[in-house]
């Protein structure tokens, strides 16, 4: 099952989603899809949902672990959110990712959520339960400490966070619940300030002089835009002067795979951990609650066909 086949399958959603296909009828066409039986489903969505790369994941999962199963691509307004949410589960889908701008729309929209979620105030996982409930999970920071062990960075005693959005919130969580001290820095200090505040941890550094504060951590996280592609140059060779020798530095973004940040910490001999593991090792946990089986654990996914390696040099082949 392919790109096309999970198009037919958004296709079809969206028709019910805009009331031009009652349930019945969106059923009946997703069993002509499907003559030999209807797959176990999944999906994500967001809005605008033009650059993800998680089906990719998903469907090559699917592939090398030998399940019937297909993972789709649906778009959803804000507007349109619940009832899309709401369509997939009268459709017998599993569950879905969830994207920008619906996290906290799905934090707010479920019945239940894991103590991760609450801490990150957003949920990225929903898991559609057999008694017609919805488990809200956020597997954002759990991704990105994986991430971090996977390119051998040990987790640090002291971080500093650049960024109080949603995705810090929940790396900040996540290094926090396993004992690392925090010094988090942002443009706007108040939201700082909150962020710190909610989770119960934490030290606010002004943004103008976070680059003082290098010599203390062994963990540089930037979670901004900052330097990115139409967000403006920042001299980050600079803000690096003074870090010790042995500070890793990560970027949770993967469009650019080497941002402007990592490419400074390259050129001064820093280890470096880009944003595509983190995509990967967030996106296991979902896929092991809709389709049986934890990707990378199962012997049958590490082969050098299935291997976490093949997968990442597939979506980096994707970028260009």
């Amino acid at each position: 099952m392919g790109t096309e086949t999970g198009a037919a399958v958004a296709a079809i959603l969206a028709r019910c989603v805009g009331n031009d296909l009652n349930l019945d009828a969106a059923r009946e066409a997703l069993a002509a899809l499907f003559p030999a039986g209807i797959p176990r489903l999944a999906a994500v969505t967001g809005w605008p949902l033009t650059a993800t790369r998680s089906p990719l994941l998903h469907n090559y999962w699917c592939d090398t672990l030998g399940i019937e199963g297909l993972y789709c691509a649906i778009p959803l307004p804000p507007e349109a959110f619940e009832r899309g949410i709401r369509t997939m589960q009268s459709l017998g889908f599993r569950g879905s990712n969830v994207t920008i701008p619906h996290k906290e729309a799905a934090f707010a929209l479920v019945d239940r959520r894991t103590r991760a979620a609450d801490r990150a105030g957003a949920v990225n996982t929903l898991i559609f339960e057999e008694d017609g409930t919805i488990t809200g999970d956020c597997t954002d920071g759990t991704g990105y400490l994986a991430s971090l062990s996977e390119a051998g960075i040990a987790m640090p005693r002291k971080a500093l966070v650049l960024g109080a959005g949603g995705a810090s919130r929940a790396i900040c969580a996540a290094l926090l619940d396993s004992g690392c001290s925090l010094l988090l820095a942002n443009r706007t200090t108040a939201r700082a300030a909150e962020l710190v505040e909610a989770l119960g941890g934490g030290t606010v550094v002004p943004w103008e002089r976070w680059p003082e504060s290098l010599p203390e951590v062994s963990l540089l996280v930037n979670t901004t835009a900052l330097g990115m592609g139409g967000q403006g140059d920042y001299d980050w060779s600079a803000a690096l002067g003074g870090a010790a020798p042995d500070l890793a530095v990560s970027d949770i973004v993967y469009m650019p795979l080497e941002t402007p940040l990592l490419a400074a910490a390259r050129a001064r001999g820093l280890a470096t951990v880009d944003g595509l593991g983190m995509l990967i090792h967030q996106a296991r946990p979902g896929f092991a609650a809709w389709f049986g089986r934890m990707p990378g654990e199962d012997p049958a996914g590490v082969t050098e066909e299935g291997s976490m390696a093949a997968l990442r040099a597939r979506v980096v082949a994707t970028l260009g």
